[in-house]
């Protein structure tokens, strides 16, 4: 296995963690953790793949819908030690965003795209997925009510495109600063309360 795909099956790995004990918070059965598990591991490379016409992913390799078997399980079985640990679905959903955002950065330029669709598929390919698993598990979705979520990938992304460029085509010097960086944006948003600005034209 090459280390990119190790990156993307850890990455699916994590997502999936933070899928199946938010189904677990939620009265969900064990097919239903499983069930938003693979949607959240899968969900934002899903997205990239089908938009970038580039074969989905996981639908070549079980291994990715492995590891969200893996994951539910850990949940299942080691829920309750996890959740005595402070705040332990931001750390972990942090952690999968920092490495999805470079992945769906690295898509789009191994397809040739212009700068914005790099950026855009690395938000996607990070954010997308805990969208959805919010909407199945009856949850305000972070990305919609102002938590720096979808703003930190937006930021690891934009760093990515500019290591790149001093580094000389440095990809993994590039990834490797994407990575850090969107872990500090989301990190930052955990720890100290920041937040997207809400527009203040409405006064109804």
């Amino acid at each position: 296995m090459s280390l990119v795909a190790a990156l993307d099956l850890l990455a699916v790995f994590v997502f999936a963690l933070s899928g199946a004990l938010l189904a677990g918070r939620k009265g969900l059965d064990v097919f239903g953790m499983f069930v938003a598990a693979v949607a959240t591991g899968v969900g934002g490379g899903t997205l990239r793949d089908v938009l970038l016409d580039r074969p989905v992913f996981w639908l070549a390799d079980g291994r990715w819908l492995a590891a969200a078997m893996v994951a539910t399980a850990v949940v299942f079985l080691f829920g309750q030690a996890i959740e005595r640990r402070e705040k332990p679905l931001r750390w972990i959903d942090a952690l999968g965003l920092a490495v999805a955002t470079p992945l769906g950065v690295a898509a789009a330029r191994a397809e040739g795209a212009d700068w914005t669709i790099m950026i855009a598929m690395g938000v996607i390919t990070g954010s997308f997925g805990g969208m959805i698993r919010d909407v199945l598990c009856g949850a305000p979705p972070m990305i919609l009510n102002r938590e720096v979520y979808a703003l930190a990938a937006l930021g690891g992304a934009a760093v990515n495109l500019v290591v790149f460029d001093l580094t000389a085509g440095g990809r993994w010097a590039a990834a490797g600063a994407c990575a850090a960086a969107t872990f500090a944006i989301r990190a930052g948003a955990i720890l100290r309360g920041w937040s997207a600005p809400r527009w203040r034209g409405f006064t109804g």
